[in-house]
């Protein structure tokens, strides 16, 4: 168990944070007493009486929660990052709040499972927009109890006898004979949505802004040609062969001194590190100039027999757990993609989970600061980061640590990686990249383990610098950066 301590230093710092972020990401004004109400250590889910109404009220409480939680969580990133006189001086309210959510999150998932098994509705997860979701839908074995697909049945009285109504009909409880759906769908895609379309207006004012400024500034006088205002013209070198425009991933690109660095890779349960767990974070070493540190022991047994340990070194396999709610669901999904099968993995069958392991944490956070640590769309890494892994936060903001992103390179300095229908920006998955810079047989697949990924991303970034080296080409081309290079803050390298 973890030391439950951490949770009341985290309310500690609510006046900072309320002093600094009044609003959480959907533009509501945060009750931080509420906050402060909150049981974040042992739970902040309703646990109901196994009726239908009941479990349908919890249901309705926890997305409720759930909402409120996660709207200020997303807030917090901006805020803590933004707080440039460092009023708030740690991040684990949020990483605290995170940790309730993941709870809840169980809750809500235990919860959709009871209602499926009570025959109350049944439930798809459906791509909506930007998060795929629970769809609940009434149950087929009892039928509607009329054209208002928001409402389920569940009297026994209409059509005879049937499996949707064995519960009710077998029970001394008196079932409600209607349990809405309607309020109790999962509005999360909803959410995401209007939130980036807050994000876009605000982007597009602050464009206009800043145009109708370059024209105070540059009218007349300063541009007697009347040449085009910046951003106006095209870029150049974009008619011919493949050119892809920068954007803000270009941050995370290496420059030309780049040498030790730390690959890691992580898998989890989900995609969302305030509802998801890490059980599975693998990383190794490899230089990118320099020669291989000497006594490192030369070989390494990696699970594909055919990788071969080469320039690499320091290699760790770390397995996480899940609470034994989450264990009890299962996950076919990341059973399928990693092999993993969380049923085996929970916390009462020993495995330690990640976000109650401060020793585990404060390790993996001595390896990211040493010398820069590099991923494969590494924001992702970067996100679960600052929600797990204590202090991470505060180095990051700090400069402590410094990003650098194989993905972007794939993008921008890999002509192999050409737009197609199929995909736009080329073909950037890690698979893709690793075959083409000759670290990934082409008869073999990405591992979807932390550590195999990591060592192919890593054979491939060295393999792909010495190309861009001996042609002059991407850090070494005119448009390069001299250092390490990657994303650190408050300070150049």
């Amino acid at each position: 168990m973890t030391d439950r301590a951490w949770f009341d230093a985290a309310k500690g710092d609510i006046p900072q944070w309320a002093a600094s972020m009044p609003k959480d990401a959907d533009g509501t004004t945060i009750d931080w007493d509420w906050v402060r109400s909150l049981d974040l250590a042992h739970g902040v889910g309703t646990i109901p009486e196994s009726t239908p109404q009941s479990i349908h009220d919890a249901l309705k409480a926890d997305y409720a929660t759930r909402e409120r939680l996660e709207s200020i969580i997303a807030q917090c990133n901006s805020a803590f990052m933004t707080d440039f006189d460092r009023f708030i001086g740690s991040y684990r309210l949020p990483r605290a709040l995170a940790y309730a959510n993941r709870r809840l999150n169980d809750n809500i998932n235990t919860l959709l499972h009871l209602g499926e098994q009570q025959h109350l509705w049944a439930v798809s997860r459906e791509r909506r927009g930007r998060a795929t979701i629970a769809v609940l839908k009434p149950y087929s074995g009892s039928g509607p109890s009329n054209d208002d697909q928001g409402m389920l049945d569940l009297s026994g009285e209409a059509g005879g006898t049937s499996a949707g109504n064995t519960a009710a009909e077998n029970s001394d409880v008196k079932f409600p004979t209607t349990v809405v759906l309607d309020d109790v769908q999962d509005r999360t895609a909803a959410i995401l949505d209007a939130r980036a379309e807050r994000r876009k207006a605000q982007r597009f004012q602050k464009r206009a802004g800043d145009a109708a400024m370059a024209r105070a500034n540059l009218s007349g006088a300063t541009s007697p040609g009347g040449a085009a205002l910046p951003g106006g013209a095209a870029a150049s070198g974009n008619a011919t062969g493949h050119h892809p425009k920068p954007d803000w991933r270009d941050a995370y690109l290496p420059g030309r001194d780049v040498d030790a660095v730390m690959g890691i890779d992580i898998e989890t349960t989900g995609i969302d590190p305030a509802r998801d767990y890490i059980i599975d974070v693998g990383f190794e070493f490899m230089n990118m100039a320099s020669p291989r540190p000497a006594g490192e022991p030369e070989t390494y047994a990696y699970e594909q027999g055919y990788y071969a340990a080469g320039d690499a070194y320091g290699q760790s396999r770390l397995a996480f757990g899940v609470p034994p709610e989450n264990a009890a669901l299962g996950n076919a999904l990341i059973a399928k993609l990693t092999g993993i099968d969380v049923r085996g993995r929970s916390s009462e069958a020993g495995y330690r989970l990640f976000d109650e392991w401060p020793q585990a944490q404060a390790g993996l956070l001595a390896r990211l600061t040493q010398q820069p640590y590099v991923a494969h769309n590494a924001t992702f890494e970067h996100s679960w980061f600052m929600l797990n892994v204590a202090g991470y936060a505060e180095s990051y903001r700090a400069g402590r640590i410094t990003i650098i992103d194989t993905l972007p390179m794939s993008r921008q300095w890999d002509p192999g990686a050409v737009p197609t229908n199929e995909h736009p920006y080329g073909d950037n998955t890690l698979d893709a990249y690793a075959k083409r810079q000759g670290a990934l047989d082409s008869a073999h697949n990405e591992r979807h383990l932390g550590l195999e990924d990591s060592h192919i991303m890593l054979v491939a970034m060295k393999h792909h610098l010495a190309a861009l080296k001996a042609q002059g080409k991407g850090p070494w081309g005119s448009t390069g950066r001299a250092g390490v290079g990657g994303k650190s803050c408050g300070r150049k390298r």
